[in-house]
């Protein structure tokens, strides 16, 4: 572990932060004051002159690795410190708790993120990791060479975001109204895994015709909805597609439940379409189907018709 003092807020102490952040080849910004935003103006307040003369520099921008620049301005103010994670050559997974409004049992963003890795066939890897004030984590990775990841918000799961390109993290040593930011691994950022490189850019397909082959022994309001749903599924973009798939198996089960449609011929059907544009496997997206239909039917009393 680093031996700085994590609570030592002073402007001497948080330099020392900064400081071995930039040693570490990380590009640093002054963040406000016990605050998590980036010192300095704004775009839509940019006076145009002495940094941004020739135009407005964005945090990531002015980000550095400059020890007399950060010296110069941990002088001025005991700024908190951020760390721009595109020109360090980062990508920083960054797993949230759980909101005191959200139903206990609700699994947060480290439950999620393990969860991923077992599907992956993989443990949680070995990396540089940090306590945020609200008892989240951030797991730093080096991105492979040639990559440029930007950020995304809940593209792997709920409760975990990345920070890429585009974006910073609130590094170790600050201090927020909510707590401090803590090293809990202090060992080098590991190479992003190739399974979580290619889960957060999943490769480009062509444009396909959204429609899918359906044959049906149901007729009127029955098979419209089998088609529709069916159709929202083919259609559905990366990052929606297992919630669009979930919600359609469970309106489907009701008219199952009902006695309108055939649970086989649902099932197949929405297999076929969650295969036709698939970035999980088949199987998983079979368990999905079953489990929404399960839901559905045990909640609607065969005999019952539904709307």
């Amino acid at each position: 572990m680093s031996r700085i003092p994590a609570a030592d807020t002073s402007r001497l102490g948080l330099l020392a932060w900064a400081l071995e952040a930039a040693r570490r080849g990380w590009h640093v910004i002054p963040l406000r004051p016990r605050d998590k935003r980036p010192a300095g103006h704004a775009d839509k307040y940019c006076p145009g002159t002495g940094h941004c003369t020739d135009g407005h520099r964005t945090p990531e921008q002015r980000a550095t690795t400059d020890h007399d620049l950060l010296v110069a301005a941990w002088t001025q103010q005991p700024y908190n410190v951020g760390v721009a994670t595109g020109p360090s050559g980062l990508l920083v997974v960054d797993l949230d708790t759980l909101k005191s409004q959200e139903p206990k049992g609700t699994p947060d963003g480290a439950a999620n993120f393990a969860a991923l890795c077992e599907r992956a066939g993989q443990t949680v890897p070995d990396t540089y990791r940090v306590r945020t004030a609200r008892g989240g984590e951030h797991l730093y990775f080096t991105q492979p060479p040639g990559a440029r990841l930007h950020n995304t918000a809940s593209r792997l799961a709920k409760k975990i975001d990345t920070r890429g390109w585009g974006g910073y993290v609130v590094a170790a040593g600050s201090t927020t109204p909510d707590g401090p930011y803590r090293v809990l691994d202090d060992r080098p950022p590991a190479v992003l895994p190739t399974w979580l490189h290619d889960a957060l850019n999943p490769p480009q397909r062509p444009a396909r015709d959204a429609s899918v082959p359906l044959t049906t022994r149901a007729g009127g309001y029955a098979a419209a909805a089998l088609r529709g749903e069916v159709a929202n599924v083919a259609r559905a973009a990366d990052g929606t597609r297992n919630a669009t798939l979930l919600r359609a198996a469970r309106a489907l089960g009701r008219l199952i439940a009902s006695g309108d449609l055939d649970r086989g011929e649902v099932e197949e059907a929405l297999s076929r379409a969650a295969s036709g544009n698939a970035t999980q496997s088949q199987r998983y997206y079979d368990d999905v189907i079953t489990r929404g239909l399960d839901w559905s039917i045990a909640r609607n009393p065969a005999g019952r018709r539904t709307a």
